[in-house]
């Protein structure tokens, strides 16, 4: 066991963790050249085709230093804000952490947030400096930074590039030396930490754990400590490139479980797997529950497919297990789930994950967070759906989660950054300068504000060098109001938003513009309202797509004309009474767009 090392790497968004991650591979000769390939952990088309890191990916390496052999548990993580449980799964696994910071462009956001995770764990931190190679490195700058953010000696900060292989040696002799062993002990009861797990079609679900303590052999029986379920560990191993089976792993080893599991529910990440006969005393203390941000409704465009998304979200919520969801119907949309992610990029993710990956096609409904409504009577209703809203008479107020949230950028996007914070309802708290000229901003502000476009503006306006990251604060009143949008005098469920009343009038406007171009001309007027209860605040009327029935009467008696049209008036008429209007998914997309 005194030759096991575990450790992540932990960073802000594209600072070269995977690139990094791919030259520790090479340097122990893990892989061989034939089968290198950038970014070699990152395995999913998407990750590859976006540039990110999704998933975790754990990964086993061997080396020699100073003439003893070590085993090194490395596990690669996402650098974005949504896919942060990833990490803190990750951490949980782990005794050591590389601190990754790039060299052009210093400490971020994420850098400080998985940064304080990871010392929150009492994880041994390796601060790196990457990307030394480049032309706009600011090393020494940069170390300074970190000396300023840690307290370490400047000794201890490794200077290296993902790209050259330059301190790849120095960071491997940094983890051996530094990071501590894992403690445990082999002899006692098995208990091994479920940080993910995964389906495989042939083989079922795999899960992938840490050994806190005891040793696991192959066939042995064992039990799962949350459901309760027992299994024979048909297949036990440790994570190289692809699954290296073995007949016994014992503590401080990371490997991989096949005990033919069919059911996803039946397997929860952090969960404790322990022997069905020498049963340990107690769950080893998992990462706590995570907490979605964002709601929206997902719906299968056909009907039937509806047990089939059942399947895929638990299949998905296997590999993912920051996604929630819940069946929820719609009157315009059918049957379908309402859905918990940890923000939008998250959101979009998995609805390129349906597509891809298990082959359903969804309309996704305007997100939305979760309210806590307060009436009259003194009751408190957690709502995540403007549809679940109880009547307007009974409430009395509506409460509203507020994060916190911290933007690192330069000092000449301080005002467009501010302006578009306050116009977002944001309270400034306090602003730090870091070093040099940069700066960080803290402000409180409604989550509701920031689901749905706010960090595209962010990007746009600091052109890229503003990070941001936030965490929840506390739910407080606020002047909210249920917008509505109808169609001919009809609401369409799936349209409708809570908003504050300061901006309903301006988004219900906006709302109505938006439906006029995208739905399609009828034969008859389609009239599109936004209401704020029994209230219209705007309106826009679609044109009937209008045959000329008198193109036929060439001059003649004016009531013959009029005949004609009477004629075709009611017919409209009919045809307005029993037809429907489509709203094409192309609509629910675009709500999410408006500026």
């Amino acid at each position: 066991m005194k030759n096991i090392r575990n450790f992540c790497i932990i960073a802000h968004i594209d600072h070269g963790k995977s690139t990094l991650a791919d030259r520790l591979l090479e340097a122990t000769a893990t892989i061989s050249q034939k089968d290198m390939e950038a970014q070699v952990l990152d395995d999913m088309d998407l990750e590859r085709e976006r540039g990110i890191t999704i998933k975790s990916h754990a990964i086993q390496m061997e080396t020699d230093i100073d003439g003893e052999h070590y085993i090194l548990n490395l596990i690669d993580t996402p650098g974005h804000v949504d896919f942060s449980y990833e990490v803190s799964r990750s951490i949980a696994a782990c005794e050591g952490a590389l601190l990754i910071v790039d060299a052009s462009q210093g400490i971020q956001a994420q850098t400080i947030s998985n940064l304080y995770m990871a010392i929150d764990n009492d994880l041994e931190i390796i601060p790196v400096i990457n990307k030394v190679d480049l032309e706009s490195a600011k090393p020494d700058e940069v170390e300074d930074q970190i000396v300023e953010l840690l307290g370490c000696d400047r000794e201890e900060i490794i200077r290296a590039s993902g790209k050259t292989g330059v301190g790849v040696e120095e960071i491997l002799r940094a983890i051996v030396e530094r990071i501590p062993a894992p403690s445990g002990d082999p002899q006692a009861p098995l208990q091994a930490l479920i940080f993910d797990s995964v389906f495989n079609p042939f083989r079922g679900i795999i899960a992938y754990f840490k050994i806190e303590n005891g040793t696991i052999r192959k066939n042995d029986f064992v039990k799962f400590f949350a459901t309760g379920k027992e299994y024979h560990a048909d297949e036990i191993g440790v994570l190289k490139l692809d699954m290296s089976p073995r007949e016994e792993l014992s503590a401080g080893n990371v490997g991989y479980i096949i005990s033919g599991i069919k059911t996803s529910k039946e397997v929860k990440v952090g969960d404790t797997i322990t022997h069905v006969d020498r049963a340990c005393e107690g769950a080893i203390d998992g990462f706590e529950e995570v907490k979605p941000m964002v709601f929206a409704g997902v719906y299968p465009i056909e009907t039937e497919d509806y047990e089939n998304l059942r399947a895929s979200l638990e299949k998905l919520q296997l590999n993912d297990a920051s996604l929630t969801f819940q069946p929820e119907s719609s009157v315009a949309l059918g049957f379908g789930f309402r859905c918990g992610f940890l923000g939008l990029l998250h959101m979009e993710i998995i609805q390129e994950r349906l597509s891809r990956e298990f082959d359903m096609e969804v309309i996704t409904t305007v997100p939305n967070v979760s309210y806590r409504v307060h009436d009259k009577r003194g009751n408190v209703t957690e709502v995540h759906n403007p549809s679940g809203l109880p009547d307007i008479a009974l409430i009395d107020h509506i409460d509203e989660p507020y994060i916190r949230a911290s933007i690192i950028t330069t000092t000449e996007f301080i005002g467009p950054i501010m302006t578009l914070c306050l116009g977002k309802r944001g309270e400034l708290l306090k602003q730090d300068f870091i070093s040099g000229n940069r700066v960080e901003l803290s402000f409180d502000m409604p989550l509701g504000e920031i689901v749905i476009d706010f960090y595209d503006k962010l990007k746009s306006i600091s052109k890229g060098y503003a990070s941001f990251d936030y965490h929840l604060q506390d739910y407080r009143p606020s002047r909210l109001v249920k917008l509505d949008i109808l169609l001919n005098g009809e609401s369409v469920d799936a349209l409708s938003t809570l908003t504050h009343a300061d901006n309903a009038v301006g988004f219900g406007r906006k709302m109505c513009e938006k439906l006029k171009e995208l739905i399609p001309r009828q034969q008859f007027d389609i009239a599109i309202q936004a209401a704020i209860g029994a209230k219209i605040i705007a309106r826009e009327t679609i044109k009937a797509v209008r045959k000329d029935v008198t193109a036929k009467c060439y001059g003649g008696d004016i009531s013959r004309k009029r005949k004609l049209l009477e004629k075709q008036k009611k017919g409209k008429k009919r045809m307005k009474q029993i037809g429907s209007v489509e709203v094409p998914q192309k609509a629910f997309l675009a709500v999410l767009k408006l500026d």
